[in-house]
């Protein structure tokens, strides 16, 4: 517990580097969002002054980095000028979508790229290895965007399988009462097995696009780590003592050949909540991605501080959680 909550403490210092990146790099963004918000033809030049004084933009850049860190620290992300609504109301509103959509996404790569490198690594040289390589190599070298809108004219334009990509739902459809706000969930807990299925045909696409992406590195790293695993000494040892295959492959190597996995699964997983932006695009998905990408379009700069930062707390989080597995699995890992 003590090596926790040091990783913890060490995790201030890097929080306060992103607030203060993300703090500038709004700063640099192109355009002026006080004449953005106040293009209206028959407002006077006194009117946009009013409207930057009203955004603090007429403060120095120290005394306005200042204020936004005294809001932080309050639980305070400000405002959304396009929406109206506070930056922490829209981003709960917005973020079971995307958690819903990458969890989803992740869980189905990880059940198809640990299966596949560890098959692939048992029969080097086979079809199924060369299948696993020219998957990883797709996977890595195609933009998920790119993938996305292959999928789309695919399987929703020519073969008709998939549902219009309009967002998580049908439009004539009504949503279960929110109450963890993953759709499948709270359709599950409400008991309404019409709105299931429909919510996870939505999700499937753009959930398999993101998939993609993430089953490159784990398959990679699954094959490499799990034929390094089988030509170390002790696996040589538990064959000339006879023990059976199955046990060999499941206890010795498998287990230590997921050390380096997880890690790779921590980084992808980080990966995913930043490809999560592109998807969200592709598909209409109402998530904190678009919202930030939309943030950016409207010189709305409270939005995307509060994404950026949230983002910073995820990533951390994620490697705070790979190592603590990492550790469980195997003693001599640091943590």
């Amino acid at each position: 517990m003590n090596r926790v909550a040091l990783r913890l403490l060490s995790a201030i210092p890097t929080l306060f580097g992103v607030i203060l990146v993300t703090f500038l790099l709004t700063r640099v963004l192109p355009g002026d969002p006080a004449v953005f918000f106040a293009s209206n033809p028959s407002m006077s030049a006194a009117d946009v002054e009013a409207v930057r004084q009203h955004l603090g933009l007429d403060l120095p850049l120290a005394q306005q980095f200042w204020i936004y860190l005294t809001n932080i620290v309050q639980g305070d992300l400000g405002k959304s000028l396009a929406t109206g609504q506070t930056v922490v109301a829209e981003l709960a509103r917005r973020l079971p979508a995307s958690a819903e959509l990458t969890l989803f996404a992740f869980f189905l790569a990880i059940m198809a790229a640990l299966p596949l490198g560890v098959m692939a690594a048992l029969r080097p040289g086979s079809l199924l290895d060369h299948a696993a390589r020219l998957i990883a190599t797709l996977g890595v070298s195609m933009p998920t965007f790119v993938t996305g809108l292959l999928l789309i004219f695919l399987f929703y334009f020519l073969i008709g399988w998939a549902p219009e990509p309009i967002g998580r739902l049908d439009p004539f459809m009504f949503e279960p009462p929110r109450i963890t706000g993953f759709l499948t969930i709270d359709a599950t807990l409400a008991g309404d097995w019409a709105v299931f299925p429909a919510a996870l045909k939505q999700m499937l696409l753009p959930a398999i696009t993101m998939a993609l992406f993430a089953l490159a590195p784990l398959t990679r790293m699954a094959r490499a780590s799990m034929l390094e695993v089988l030509g170390s000494e002790f696996i040589r040892t538990a064959r000339a003592l006879g023990l059976p295959r199955r046990k060999i492959i499941l206890t010795y190597a498998f287990r230590n050949a997921m050390v380096p996995v997880i890690t790779t699964m921590g980084m992808t997983f980080s990966y995913m909540l930043g490809a999560n932006v592109l998807v969200e695009q592709v598909f209409s998905w109402p998530g904190v991605g678009a919202f930030a990408i939309s943030s950016i379009i409207n010189l709305d700069y409270a939005p995307l501080q509060g994404f950026m930062l949230m983002m910073a707390f995820i990533f951390i989080a994620v490697n705070l959680l790979t190592d603590i597995a990492t550790a469980l699995i195997d003693p001599r890992a640091p943590l």
